[in-house]
Order: structure tokens, then sequence, then C-alpha cells
């Protein structure tokens, strides 16, 4: 479905991707892990069509030049010059991290907002189905959903994206300030995603603990450089891997949102 080849990207002078070349394939969950300023949310934003944006609007400002190069062909068609509009008409949604909702709007009227693009029985369709899938929201459509939680506030985050059919879904950091229990709601979610919804996902997260068990395959970024590439188990036995993000992981018997928890 995706293939990136020797992706750059530069901050000015400054290396913020080097040489990226990864893979995802149809109905897989990727998993992309690595410490703060390792380059996740960029690799991100370059995806979705984000740093054309960047690109744009700071060269009408005069600030810092952005350069992006390699290869980014999603099904088959190399897109790295697409902008971020044309991609979301294709499939490719991006929720970002730290909860990007409408606080004053209520759970339903977010829903709605995302799913703009929709008819109006698209939209209603689009809700019955996130709501079988997000069963927590539909008991709080007419609440603010600047008073849910955090974890909910993240649901809901993934709903809003949802409601806009992703085929392929980027998610940025949706662990973030979220408790343990929290994690695993939200990976369970993210596997519910793939099975029901038939999403193909790419997560970038710090906390690897919740993540690993969950995914398809993952990659290792550091500096923004790939350093490390496998499955989840792969890369929990890796010793290395493990001493430099994870500590001391022990694999669940089973994924989150089937029999086992994490």
């Amino acid at each position: 479905m995706l293939e990136v080849e020797n992706l750059m990207v530069f901050f000015e002078n400054a290396l913020a991707l080097g040489g990226l070349n990864l893979t995802v394939k149809q109905g897989e969950i990727v998993g992309v892990v690595g410490s703060n300023s390792a380059g996740k949310t960029t690799l991100l934003n370059t995806l979705s069509g984000l740093i054309n944006d960047m690109r744009t609007q700071a060269g009408r400002r005069g600030k810092e030049r952005i350069s992006v190069y390699g290869q980014i062909r999603y099904k088959g068609e190399d897109i790295i010059d697409w902008p971020t509009h044309q991609r979301v008409k294709q499939g490719i949604v991006l929720s970002r991290e730290r909860h990007p909702i409408f606080p004053e709007s209520s759970v339903l009227e977010n829903l709605k907002i995302a799913g703009y693009r929709r008819s109006k029985r698209e939209i209603r369709d689009q809700l019955t189905e996130t709501f079988r899938i997000f069963p927590t929201l539909h008991p709080l459509g007419k609440r603010k959903a600047g008073f849910l939680s955090g974890g909910e506030q993240q649901m809901l985050a993934l709903a809003m994206a949802l409601m806009a059919r992703p085929s392929l879904l980027l998610l940025d950091e949706p662990l973030l300030g979220l408790s343990p229990l929290m994690q695993t709601a939200v990976m369970a979610a993210v596997v519910h995603l793939k099975q029901f919804a038939g999403v193909t996902v790419i997560i970038c997260e710090q906390y690897a603990r919740p993540v690993l068990p969950v995914i398809d395959r993952g990659y290792v970024l550091e500096n923004g450089m790939l350093t490390f590439s496998g499955t989840g188990s792969e890369l929990i036995s890796s010793p290395e891997i493990n001493a430099a993000y994870f500590g001391s992981i022990q694999a669940p018997a089973d994924r989150p949102g089937t029999q086992g928890t994490v």
C-alpha cells in the first residue's frame, strides 16, 4: 500500500529525516517508535502532506527553508508532491497528537464536523459504524468534548479520523499523557479499527510497551534515522532495542481486543 524510499527532510541545513525506507502493506498495523525529537512527527507530517503546507507557509514568511527528497508511493503512485487535501481524498488521514478536537462542541458535533466531506446519509451510516467500534462514546454524544477525560478525548480523536473513512490512518503519539489503563484501551481501539473497519494504520509512539504487542511490524527511529526494523516480537527480544527503549517487557499471549490483555 505504501512504500517510502530514501526519504530525506531538511529544515534549513538541519537533517530531520535521513534516507528513510519503510513499507506498509494493506491491512497492517505498523509501529514507528522512538524518543522525543527522533523525527516521528516529521515523518507523519511528510506522509500526510502537511510538510508541503508548512514549506509553502515558511516560504511566504521568509522563515526556515524546508526541503523534501525521495519517493512516497501510495498504491503504486508517487505522491510526494501531492497537497494534503488530495491525500485525504485518497484515504490518507492524520490524527495529530494531543487530542485534536473541538472542546466547545459536543461529541456528536465533533464527529459530524470530521465527516464534512460526506453526504448526510454517509455521515449517518458512518456514525453507526463509529459508535460500534467506539461504544464508549455513544452515551457521551451530547457532552462537550472539553469535558471528556484524556482517554475519552483520544477515543474521540480516533473516531473523528474514522469519520473521514481512511484507508491509511496515521496516528501521532495517541498515548501521550494517558494512564496505562487508557493506553491499553486506545490500543485495543486501534486493533478494532483494523479488524472491523479494514483500516491500515501507522502509529508513531515513544511509549513502546503497549504498542509492540499489537503491531504487525515495527521500525525504530533515532535522530531521524531508522536503526532497527522487525516484528513486534523481534523488537521486544532484541537486547539492544529492549534496553534502549522499552525496559523489561514480557510479550502477552494475545492482543488487546481479543481474549488476552496487554
